[in-house]
């Protein structure tokens, strides 16, 4: 496998690391009779797992870890925060160029196929098939996005979709529910938006424009897509994928529609939100709690809006094993894996992080009913649990999705038409594309 543009992706402007397809991975693959030996291996053993959680989700790590070493007493996990992913994927490839790995680290959604295509990660098919791990039980779509190639790299492990989280208190007084469909939207604007006249919002929705992540649906949504079906060329210049921009377009110059983009953007939205400027933002389901504590209004949750299609994408990262460990850090990596994503502490683990379960007999178990107890606003999304869809899977994408970004941030900043622009930006990212060939 070739060196690739992606490592200039990945570090986002600071020195690239050069790497081979396989520098630093001098085990990659364990051979089966010293995987069913490992297997019942109780040598001592520690492991590092390199992470990117959150001080709030670091209660519910050490608990999983303390309950991991319960279970399996010779393993030691030392948990090690790396930062942000950005910074967590920078220190990864440093790792790698030194052969010097963790045995299991986070990943994040988007930046999978990077990893995988370089030969960074290790393959799990020949641990899920020793034990029989029942891949049916997870959400295909959040599966989904930690394979590549057809080959499982990782697991779900800290899960988010984008969602429309609504001010229940106002739409209930006015007598309308969030759109399900895109047929429906005008009527919603309409009944919602009064330019801020007799305490009614200026906004009746608001689509973040800093990250593709919430835009990429709503392209699939209206029929379009990112790239051509054999991810060769850009489409995103297609009559059916400028669907939804032109949309955006008139909400916006109507005075419906809010975009955020640029430097404290994700707060300004909040602050509008919670302040009662937008009825309506889309979201990550990860800050569903941060509303919920701060809202002095009855807080709803709805799945995006759909038209040729319905659907949202997966966020969020999941965990994975370093293909340069060693045989026996990898067997202890795969035990740690598999505990972190069983369904046993699937609902426990995803309240105490704030993101969403994964396993469908643990949504199914009592336990599972008792949390939709506690938080009926997900019910919004597991009512689409098999909707929620992998991310773009090309190893450029970091690189050519924010290309159009720009796009929408220059008509989020200075109401430019996107239309001609999202042509333009079509050539760059065949330029782009023609790197990776």
């Amino acid at each position: 496998m070739k060196m690739k543009k992606w490592m200039t992706a990945v570090l986002a402007g600071t020195m690239a690391i050069g790497i081979t397809a396989c520098a630093g991975s001098n085990n990659t693959g364990v051979e089966p009779a010293a995987m069913e030996a490992l297997k019942e291996d109780t040598t001592p053993i520690t492991i590092q797992y390199w992470h990117a959680h959150a001080e709030a989700q670091l209660e519910g790590l050490n608990y999983m870890i303390g309950e991991f070493s319960k279970k399996y007493p010779h393993i030691t996990v030392e948990p090690v925060f790396q930062g942000a992913y950005s910074e967590l994927h920078k220190k990864l490839q440093a790792a790698v160029a030194a052969d010097d790995v963790p045995a299991v680290t986070n990943v994040e959604v988007a930046s999978l196929p990077n990893f995988a295509d370089s030969g960074v990660f290790e393959e799990l098919t020949p641990w899920i098939e020793r034990d029989q791990v029942q891949l049916d039980d997870f959400s295909q779509g959040m599966l989904g996005a930690y394979a590549y190639n057809g080959k499982q790299y990782g697991f779900p492990l800290i899960v988010s979709t984008s969602v429309f989280v609504y001010n229940k208190t106002m739409l209930d007084k006015l007598g309308v529910k969030p759109p399900q469909t895109w047929e429906e939207i005008d009527a919603f604007n309409q009944a919602v938006t009064k330019k801020g006249e007799n305490g009614m919002p200026t906004y009746a929705f608001s689509v973040p424009g800093w990250d593709t992540w919430y835009y990429d649906p709503w392209m699939i949504n209206g029929g379009g897509q990112i790239l051509t079906d054999d991810m060769s060329a850009s489409a995103v210049e297609t009559e059916a994928s400028l669907r939804y921009i032109e949309n955006f377009k008139r909400w916006k110059d109507e005075g419906h529609l809010h975009i955020g983009y640029g430097k404290g953007a994700s707060d300004n939205m909040r602050q509008m939100f919670l302040g009662g400027e937008i009825a309506m933002v889309e979201h990550t389901s990860a800050l569903l709690k941060m509303y919920q504590e701060n809202a002095d209004f009855e807080v709803g949750v709805s799945f995006l809006p759909g038209d040729e299609k319905r659907t949202s994408n997966i966020g969020g990262a999941g965990i994975v094993m370093m293909a340069g460990a060693e045989d026996a850090e990898k067997e202890a990596a795969w035990k740690f894996i598999e505990f972190m994503t069983s369904a046993e502490h699937n609902i426990k683990w995803a309240e105490s992080v704030g993101y969403l379960p994964t396993r469908k007999s643990a949504i199914d178990s009592d336990e599972g009913a008792q949390y939709f107890e506690r938080w009926p606003q997900y019910r919004a999304v597991y009512e689409h649990f098999d909707n929620v869809t992998p991310r773009m899977q090309h190893p450029a994408y970091p690189e050519f999705s924010t290309v159009y970004k720009e796009v929408v941030g220059e008509m989020a900043l200075n109401n430019a038409d996107p239309v001609p622009l999202m042509k333009e930006a079509a050539g760059k990212i065949n330029d782009i594309l023609a790197d990776y060939e």
